[in-house]
């Protein structure tokens, strides 16, 4: 009810603005109807299965349409019993622009629980994250999610090793300009065989959970979707891998080789 009501106030609350200024950006990656699962493993235990999924709804913040984004990650096995994760992501985010207008966050890890707001005013470059606190932002700032499919749709194909794309983001509160680095093409070997990618390190923080700058790499696919594939993080108490399970609803077929 309480999610319910926030929606409809920003209904009502975007419809008293008036903008056709800003940016409207092609995007051949990602459509409604996209979903995509992943197994994350920690060590050799497979943890936790997480998915991210585009929602066939529309809803609209005045009158712009909106990518309804839902990403989600649930412990299983006996990885439950020890350590329950049940997390929950949602962006609503501008079909033209592709910035977000309401982000929630939902973390339930092992007893720790985030649970965060944010409310969009791009008209006026602030994000309102509740507790009467509202941050001033970058144009075109991102969330978590939001940045993520942002970045899809880059030009990523024709990127120069070592060239850097930046993504400014807001995150716990604060602006961060993401910036993601190009490491080059290679081949990644899935359950539905051999495909060609594109390699990605995005800059991390040192100190709160990884080592180094580049310890988090990322695969997309090396065709219109930029589709995740694989992703590893070397972490301060151990590894994480994530690997594409199971896809639907893409843009354009997957070109792989097959086993």
């Amino acid at each position: 009810m309480k999610r319910f009501l926030v929606l409809l106030g920003l209904l009502f609350f975007y419809t008293a603005f008036a903008q056709t200024s800003f940016r409207k950006t092609t995007n051949n990656a990602f459509q409604r109807g996209e979903k995509l699962t992943y197994r994350v493993h920690y060590g050799f235990i497979d943890a936790v299965v997480a998915t991210l999924e585009i929602k066939e709804e529309d809803k609209k913040f005045g009158d712009r349409s909106t990518f309804h984004i839902v990403g989600s990650g649930k412990s299983k096995g006996s990885f439950d019993f020890f350590f329950k994760v049940r997390d929950r992501y949602e962006t609503y985010m501008d079909e033209q622009s592709l910035m977000p207008w309401y982000f929630v966050r939902r973390v339930d890890e092992g007893g720790y629980r985030i649970s965060q707001d944010y409310v969009f005013n791009n008209y006026k470059k602030t994000v309102n994250c509740g507790n009467n606190k509202t941050v001033n932002v970058l144009e075109y700032t991102q969330d978590m999610i939001s940045g993520f499919y942002y970045a899809r749709t880059m030009d990523l194909g024709s990127a120069k090793v070592g060239q850097l794309f930046t993504v400014p983001t807001l995150v716990d509160e604060e602006m961060y300009n993401l910036q993601i680095k190009f490491k080059g093409k290679e081949y990644v070997k899935t359950k539905f065989g051999k495909i060609r990618c594109l390699k990605f390190v995005p800059v991390v923080q040192k100190g709160r959970i990884f080592k180094h700058e580049e310890d988090l790499q990322v695969w997309l696919s090396d065709d219109q979707n930029h589709v995740p594939i694989y992703a590893k993080a070397d972490i301060l108490f151990g590894s994480i891998k994530l690997d594409l399970i199971s896809f639907s609803g893409l843009v354009k077929p997957f070109t792989y080789e097959t086993k």
